[in-house]
C-alpha cells in the first residue's frame, strides 16, 4: 500500500473541478478568524458537519462569511496552494464563487478587484515558490437571478486582460431549481470574449440536465453522475471527446451515490470517456485529489497504469496550452515507466 501511495504522490496530477471556498480546512478557519472574531476550533469542525445537500449548502456559506478582507482571502489561497502541492499536484482550475462574494461580502461588486488581487498575490507566490499553476473560473450560482451571473461572467471578461489567469467561467449552486438554458445568451457571449465554458450538470438531476448544458455550448461537465444512465448520451461524450469532472466522495458524502465502489467513475472509464478525478469541496468531504486516486486503486481496482491514464485525462481536459498539457503528460509515461522498471528489476 505504501507503495502505491508513493506512486500516486510522486505521479504528476491536475484538479479541474475544486472550489476555493471548499479547500479551507477547519484549521485555517481557525486561523482567519483570529483576525476578526476568533472560532475555538470545536466550532470550526462543527461548521463542516451536515446530512445532504441543502445542509451541504448553507455549511458552503457559514465558511464563506468567514472571508471577510482581501489579505483572508490571500491567505486562504496560500494554505489551499500549499496542500495542492503537497498532493503531488501540479495544477489547478479553480472554482471561485464570484457570485457568493457579489451577494454575500460587505460591499459585494465594489469589494470584489481587491479581493481578487489578493487571491493573485497567492497565486504568484504559489508559481513562484512552489512550482504550482493556477487558473481561476468565475462561478455563477444558478439559483440566483440570471442577472447577477450575468455581472459574475462580465466582469471574467474584462478582467481578463490584465488577469490571464482568468480561465473561464462556470455554473454552480443547485441545479434542481435552475437549469442551463437560462443562461444560454451568457454562454455564448463568454465564449465570444474568448472564455472557456464549464458546468456543473447531472449531479443531482438527470441526463436531460447533462444534454441542456451541452446545448448552451459546455465544453467540460463538472460531476455528470447521471451520464450513465443514457447509452446515447454516452456515446455522444465519447465522440465528441467531452471532458467529465468526476467527483466520487463529493457524490457520496451528499447523498448521490451509495459508496464510492457504485460509483460510475469505472464505467464511464471503460466506456472510453474523457473522465477526471476530482475531489470538490476536500475541506467539507475529507478526501483530498490523492485520496480520490487512492479510493479509485482500492475500492474500484484501478490499476497504476489505469491511474496514470487518469492522470494524463487531467492534463488533456485542463485549459493548459498544447504544448504543456503534452510536456506534463510525457512526465505521467516516464513515471509510469520507471515504475515498470523497479518492478521488474
Amino acid at each position: 500500500m505504501s507503495e502505491i501511495l508513493e506512486f500516486l504522490h510522486r505521479l504528476p496530477k491536475a484538479e479541474l473541478h475544486l472550489h476555493f471556498e471548499g479547500t479551507i480546512l477547519p484549521s485555517t478557519l481557525v486561523e482567519l478568524s483570529q483576525r476578526h472574531a476568533p472560532i475555538a476550533p470545536e466550532a470550526a469542525e462543527a461548521l463542516y458537519h451536515y446530512t445532504d445537500f441543502t445542509g451541504f449548502l448553507q455549511a458552503f456559506k457559514a465558511v464563506c462569511d468567514q472571508l471577510v478582507t482581501p489579505e483572508d482571502y490571500e491567505l486562504a489561497a496560500w494554505r489551499m496552494a500549499q496542500h495542492l502541492a503537497d498532493q503531488g499536484i501540479v495544477h489547478a482550475e479553480v472554482f471561485l464563487s464570484v457570485g457568493v462574494i457579489y451577494r454575500w461580502q460587505a460591499e459585494g461588486e465594489a469589494a470584489f478587484p481587491a479581493i481578487f488581487a489578493g487571491l493573485e498575490r497567492a497565486r504568484a507566490r504559489a508559481a513562484q515558490e512552489l512550482g504550482l499553476s493556477l487558473y481561476w473560473i468565475f462561478d455563477a450560482v444558478r439559483h440566483f437571478t440570471v442577472e447577477e451571473g450575468e455581472r459574475v461572467f462580465r466582469a471574467a471578461a474584462s478582467m481578463r486582460e490584465q488577469y490571464p489567469s482568468i480561465i473561464g467561467i462556470g455554473l454552480g449552486g443547485d441545479e434542481r431549481l435552475t437549469g442551463s438554458e437560462p443562461y444560454r445568451v451568457l454562454y455564448a457571449e463568454a465564449r465570444a470574449a474568448g472564455l472557456r465554458l464549464t458546468n456543473h450538470a447531472g449531479e443531482t438531476t438527470g441526463p436531460e440536465a447533462i444534454r441542456e448544458a451541452l446545448s448552451i455550448g459546455s465544453e467540460r461537465l463538472g460531476h455528470a453522475l447521471s451520464a450513465i444512465q443514457d447509452p446515447a448520451l454516452v456515446q455522444e461524450l465519447k465522440t465528441r471527446r467531452v471532458p467529465l469532472e468526476m467527483n466520487p466522495t463529493s457524490n457520496v458524502r451528499l447523498g448521490q451515490c451509495s459508496r464510492f465502489a457504485e460509483h460510475p467513475l469505472r464505467r464511464c472509464f471503460e466506456a472510453g470517456l474523457l473522465v477526471t478525478l476530482n475531489s470538490d469541496d476536500p475541506a467539507f468531504f475529507g478526501s483530498d485529489l490523492l485520496g480520490e486516486y487512492m479510493k479509485a486503486h482500492t475500492e474500484q481496482n484501478f490499476s497504476p497504469v489505469e491511474l496514470a491514464q487518469l492522470a494524463q485525462n487531467s492534463f488533456a481536459a485542463s485549459f493548459l496550452p498544447e504544448t504543456e498539457k503534452q510536456s506534463w503528460n510525457q512526465r505521467v509515461a516516464a513515471h509510469v515507466e520507471a515504475l515498470s522498471s523497479r518492478c521488474t528489476d
